[in-house]
């Protein structure tokens, strides 16, 4: 194939990508300014006239293919995390999963191009490997997460049971990645926790994902409130990224018996307005305050942001992570795809969580682990000024560390305490 018609085919292919990601569909009906359109056809111009310099003048011959793949993924990153360009034995790979798969634990999205943990499920693999919520996954097996889309880093990270997962993990104070291999076991999320303080008055929850069974069990506990004596509710949305929106929307309103709980728009999606149902609601009185840090995301965040913005509770912690979105796929003629975010969740105040995130009224960081990493080095003696040998001192036995405060929840129940049931 001549090379001239090989980057014209190339180039109709970004087209093609650019002509979904300004809302063309295939009927031609324009969801974009004419402004808009034609300043991406200017795009399209130089991106051909890159591509043509590449084929000819780059050092080696290269591999145009792999080039306009980059190109491509780099076009839909560039808009958000959850968007992505699968190629055609990407998308063959995503459309047979059928999920129900073993994992090790984590809930990913991207950040600074790379795999990034937003959150990790207690007692699975990565719990028991130390991993936490802003760990960056480098690569996973032999392939680095920059040159992955989210859609197939999810897919990687799951397996058959027992299969072993190689990821290389770039951690806070490290200068080195650390690789390690964990075993996928088939993850179940732990039952919401309940905690009773201050002679029951205070009743703590702690979901660790937002479906209908833990939504349903908040909803339970929180019906027996009153035949437990529990008078105010500290409700920990830590960690929390997975789950369902409408079982968060759900969730808000056990709190909230009127006013906006969230919104939902895009450019070609009209307005949604999710508003609390006072038939729905449970305790909408009770002295209330939630726990948010950087690992609580997308459904979490809809819950926090509805109960900070209508003022029915106070949020103790630290800025979320920023997700919640709604995506849709295109089909591709060459069997390639391009999943799309169309539409963006909002909190009442009208700043939407992908943008903004939601920052707590009261802020207080997580602990960080100051551990000595040299603490096991010896340390020999100098030799004393005579003949005998230099004695190295026997160190003791390693202690096994105590547990660091949680200021964050200390903080929390120190406000609810202040507050009269």
């Amino acid at each position: 194939m001549p090379k001239s018609l090989k980057i014209s085919l190339l180039a109709a292919s970004v087209v093609l990508v650019l002509c979904i990601f300004l809302g063309v569909n295939a009927s031609g009906v324009r969801a974009a300014s004419d402004g808009a359109q034609q300043g991406a056809y200017t795009q399209i111009n130089v991106y051909g006239e890159v591509l043509e310099h590449i084929q000819s003048d780059y050092v080696e011959v290269p591999n145009i293919p792999l080039v306009t793949n980059g190109a491509l993924r780099g076009l839909l990153e560039s808009l958000d995390a959850d968007s992505s360009y699968l190629t055609a034995a990407d998308y063959k790979a995503y459309k047979a999963d059928r999920g129900g798969k073993a994992q090790v634990g984590i809930n990913v999205s991207k950040r600074y191009g790379y795999a990034t943990i937003i959150s990790v499920v207690p007692g699975s693999p990565a719990d028991k490997a130390d991993l936490t919520d802003g760990d960056i996954i480098e690569a996973i097996g032999a392939q680095d997460t920059r040159d992955l889309s989210l859609a197939m880093i999810r897919l990687l990270l799951d397996g058959a049971p027992g299969s072993e997962l190689q990821i290389a993990v770039i951690r806070p104070r490290k200068a080195e990645p650390e690789k390690m291999t964990l075993s996928r076991v088939l993850v179940s999320e732990p039952p919401v926790a309940e905690t009773m303080y201050e002679n029951s008055s205070i009743l703590y929850l702690k979901p660790m994902e937002l479906d209908r069974e833990h939504v349903q069990q908040v909803e339970s506990k929180l019906k027996s409130m009153n035949k437990a004596g529990n008078k105010k509710i500290l409700l920990d949305l830590r960690d929390v990224s997975a789950g369902d929106m409408p079982e968060a929307v759900r969730l808000a309103n056990f709190f909230i018996g009127s006013g906006t709980i969230t919104t939902l728009e895009g450019q070609t999606v009209p307005k949604q307005v999710f508003t609390a149902d006072a038939s729905k609601a449970i305790n909408t009185s009770a002295p209330l305050v939630v726990l948010v840090n950087r690992g609580t995301s997308g459904p979490a965040e809809v819950v926090a942001a509805a109960i900070q913005d209508d003022k029915r509770g106070q949020l103790v912690g630290e800025k979320t992570f920023g997700e919640g979105s709604v995506q849709k796929t295109f089909d591709l003629p060459d069997g390639g795809a391009v999943i799309l975010s169309v539409a963006k969740y909002a909190a009442p105040s009208g700043k939407q969580f992908e943008d903004d995130a939601v920052t707590p009224g009261t802020v207080v960081a997580s602990r960080v682990d100051t551990a000595d990493d040299d603490e096991d080095d010896d340390t020999d003696v100098p030799p004393a000024a005579t003949t005998q040998p230099a004695i190295k001192p026997v160190k003791p036995a390693p202690q096994k560390a105590a547990p660091e405060p949680d200021d964050q929840l200390g903080k929390a129940l120190d406000i609810l305490k202040s507050k009269a049931a």
